[in-house]
């Protein structure tokens, strides 16, 4: 990787389990030095940073970019202190690298979106899902297919969990927004076009969550069928059905291939890579590296992130 004979010195606010994983994938990777750490709880923070062999343990955001002078700084906190910490952390020249939701609800999102327009910051949003080997195979392939595509995403939530874990309410009214979108954000990855009409056959009913079954058609031809269980067992999954093939990922990190004719799936063999590191992030932090060495990378900004923000809108526009 040409990182253009510079050092990318990486640092991090969170101390996390989501931290921790950034750390991990961003360790081991030429030319990659994690400069420095923040989070509110300083002793987890040092914790972490003797763990990953991070150099600096700050005091503030502030003292962070003073100690590490970082060209990419990963956000991963709670889901209610994003905006605040984004908001900080815009003050300063690096690129930033913001963990998912990136904003617990549609209100949120656009305040954070709106908050980076006008800032030299280039802002990208960690959906590390668009960077499994499994979606990035199921990407390249379909480049050969014209065909139109079915794209069906079996969603699950589970808002008693939630609850059990401690997520707060608010978080939990929009739960959607915090975790639905992970796999309402593969429509963005394999429908083309514009959405054209988006038809709520099952609609979201807060009051008594249960099923959510949504149609979206899109200019291209393509559609895209959108079914969440709430409370329920049922596995995330997503399958692509063009006349030529089908694909699927059931779990998602694995991709299995039918051709047209034949009755059985096909396993794809993936890079090992998902195995090592929590699934995506490994690849994701190559594409942060190059983003900050102002390369070409395949990371999502936060206009694309709106745009599966919308969708997820309008499938539950009951709520």
């Amino acid at each position: 990787m040409n990182l253009k004979n510079k050092k990318c010195k990486v640092a991090f606010i969170g101390s996390g389990y989501m931290a921790c994983e950034h750390a991990k994938a961003f360790s081991g990777i030429e030319g990659v030095e994690l400069d420095g750490i923040f989070s509110r709880t300083k002793v987890k923070a040092e914790h972490v940073a003797q763990n990953f062999g991070i150099s600096n343990v700050a005091n503030s955001i502030d003292d962070l970019y003073k100690k590490s002078s970082a060209d990419l700084v990963v956000i991963a906190v709670s889901e209610l202190s994003v905006r605040e910490v984004f908001r900080e952390a815009l003050k300063y020249p690096w690129i930033i690298l913001l963990e998912k939701p990136a904003g617990y609800s549609p209100d949120e999102s656009m305040h954070i979106f709106e908050e980076s327009i006008g800032k030299k910051n280039k802002v990208f949003v960690a959906l590390n899902r668009r960077h499994y080997d499994s979606t990035r195979i199921a990407i390249e392939q379909l480049k050969h297919i014209s065909s139109t595509r079915v794209v069906n995403v079996l969603d699950q939530e589970d808002i008693v969990a939630a609850q059990k874990i401690g997520k707060p309410e608010e978080v939990i009214r929009n739960w959607m927004y915090v975790n639905s979108i992970h796999l309402i954000d593969y429509f963005s990855m394999f429908c083309r076009g514009t959405i054209n009409k988006v038809s709520n056959v099952l609609r979201w009913n807060p009051g008594d969550p249960r099923i959510v079954l949504s149609t979206i058609e899109y200019s291209s031809g393509d559609i895209g069928i959108y079914t969440a269980i709430w409370n329920a067992p049922g596995p995330w999954s997503v399958s692509i059905t063009t006349s030529e093939k089908m694909w699927q990922m059931r779990p998602l990190e694995k991709l299995s291939i039918q051709e047209f004719g034949v009755r059985g799936l096909s396993s794809v063999e993936l890079d090992r890579v998902d195995e090592l590191f929590k699934p995506g992030l490994r690849f994701q932090a190559i594409e942060a590296v190059k983003a900050a060495a102002g390369l070409d990378n395949g990371l999502i900004d936060l206009h694309k992130y709106m745009e599966s923000v919308s969708l997820t809108k309008k499938i539950y526009n009951s709520w």
